[in-house]
């Protein structure tokens, strides 16, 4: 699906109380944080999820380069499912969900196992917690860059949150804002919605637009906009200095 890259932002990943450990199966690179080493759990439900995906993208060639929404398939494996119908709202392909949806289908297998997990897939995170979690906001070569975190709250977890950027990484991005970081309940949404976000933004000027855009489409519960020395920020939103 997408070439390896490292990860180097990964350093700054830690948790006073919970396990960290990565897991790799293919093209899906995941860090997480648990209450143990789950790591052959781990390895095993993501055999159990990449697999009936690239089944159905071998029968639905059209599922991979999408880049509008297609019909829904109520016959399709569960993470399909989930990133047709993030496609559908946020009006991206299904593939702009692959990470958080990934990332939430694995997330969900190892709260089986453990209370609180964390799963980051690229920058897209599923998150299960019982305290405050600070999530940094990586933003390339910005100012801003790990200069603020969002602010999780217990109570509002499980969510999704997901970062897409048009200046770092090798996802296919058409804006040029440095990062745009969407809260949802359905991480699978916050990413296609984070991608479609950045989209809007073609320059500095940009800013009003993607945030009018992120805040109208239903599910997302938060956004964060940095586009060079410039961040603006809608809905249920705590950032917090570094």
């Amino acid at each position: 699906m997408t070439e390896y890259r490292e990860r180097r932002y990964r350093q700054r990943i830690h948790h006073k109380r919970l396990v960290s450990f990565t897991v790799a199966v293919q093209e899906t690179d995941l860090m997480i944080l648990a209450e143990s080493d789950l790591s052959e759990l781990t390895r095993e439900i993501i055999y159990k999820i990449r697999g009936p995906l690239e089944g159905y993208i071998v029968r639905h060639p059209e599922f991979l380069q999408a880049m509008t929404p297609l019909p829904y398939d109520k016959l399709a494996p569960l993470v399909v499912k989930e990133m047709l119908a993030a496609a559908q709202v946020c009006g991206s392909g299904p593939m702009a969900a692959v990470a958080g949806a990934i990332a939430e289908q694995v997330g969900l297998a190892l709260l089986q196992e453990s209370g609180e997990v964390v799963v980051e897939n690229g920058g897209d995170c599923f998150i299960k917690v019982y305290s405050p979690l600070q999530i940094t906001i990586f933003a390339g070569r910005s100012k801003l860059s790990n200069t603020l975190a969002l602010k999780i709250h217990p109570e509002k977890t499980p969510l999704g949150v997901c970062t897409s950027s048009g200046t770092v990484g090798h996802s296919q991005s058409f804006g040029v804002a440095d990062a745009v970081t969407v809260i949802s309940s359905s991480a699978a949404l916050a990413d296609a919605a984070a991608t479609m976000t950045c989209n809007q933004v073609k320059s500095e000027g940009d800013m009003r637009k993607a945030l009018d855009f992120a805040r109208k489409i239903e599910g997302v519960l938060g956004v964060v906009v940095i586009v060079g020395e410039q961040i603006g920020a809608w809905g249920e939103v705590e950032l917090v200095p570094i």
